[in-house]
């Protein structure tokens, strides 16, 4: 039986990935930061959020998000390395999965439960064998240190049916270039939830910049969307 968390099946949360087309990482010290920071994107319009395995109580921080904005906002969980981490976090309520490589148990079991999965790859080989497996979307990390957009639109080339969500190194200044390369989402982090701003009260810059992502990614693919104008 496929699992309908918070009304949203996986159809419905891989569109709202795409649409938002933004994946704020939380990468935080507590289950109290993670909520703030989940909180401050989802003030600033972008109504998704991951957050890692690595924050200390990440499953209960995963279960309270869902509680307090599960009807609204798309919570996932990230940083997930295998199939006992990957139950942990569904049976929370994460709607989706992320990891930083591939792991095939995990893809099966995502399939299984009904969830998108964006798993991690790097080269083409893993990008095809990540896909070929099941992802719903593949992760490219880091993909600031092997090309960052370029490389992005490399392998856009061969592989143009392969939804691509570049993460590490998307920052303001090169979210519009991920864009016009050919990413169908953006893995955010640090230069989106910044702990240092979480630590000195300041969440409503993290609800700032969710704002300027959100609206980089929309004019960025309203300008690509538009016709050519006459002479161009």
């Amino acid at each position: 039986m496929s699992r309908q968390r918070g009304g949203l099946a996986k159809a419905a949360a891989s569109r709202k990935i795409v649409e938002v087309g933004i994946v704020p990482i939380i990468r935080v010290e507590s289950v109290s930061q993670a909520i703030t920071a989940a909180e401050a994107v989802y003030a600033g319009g972008v109504a998704i959020v991951e957050v890692t395995m690595t924050v200390p109580g990440a499953v209960d921080a995963i279960a309270q998000l869902v509680k307090r904005l599960g009807k609204e906002v798309l919570v996932g969980a990230g940083t997930v390395l295998d199939v006992n981490d990957a139950r942990r976090c569904l049976d929370a309520g994460a709607r989706f999965l992320v990891s930083p490589g591939f792991d095939l148990e995990t893809v099966k079991l995502a399939q299984d439960e009904d969830v998108p999965i964006i798993a991690g790859a790097l080269t083409a080989t893993e990008v095809i064998m990540a896909w070929k497996a099941g992802a719903d979307f593949v992760k490219v990390f880091p993909c600031s240190l092997v090309g960052g957009p370029k490389y992005i639109k490399a392998l856009r080339g061969p592989l143009p049916q392969i939804p691509l969500v570049p993460t590490g190194g998307v920052n303001l200044e090169t979210a519009a270039d991920y864009i016009r390369a050919g990413a169908t989402a953006l893995g955010v982090g640090g230069e989106l939830v910044s702990t240092a701003a979480l630590k000195a009260g300041r969440a409503q810059s993290i609800t700032d910049a969710a704002k300027q992502y959100a609206a980089i990614v929309r004019e960025t693919r309203n300008k690509l969307a538009a016709p050519a104008s006459a002479g161009d």
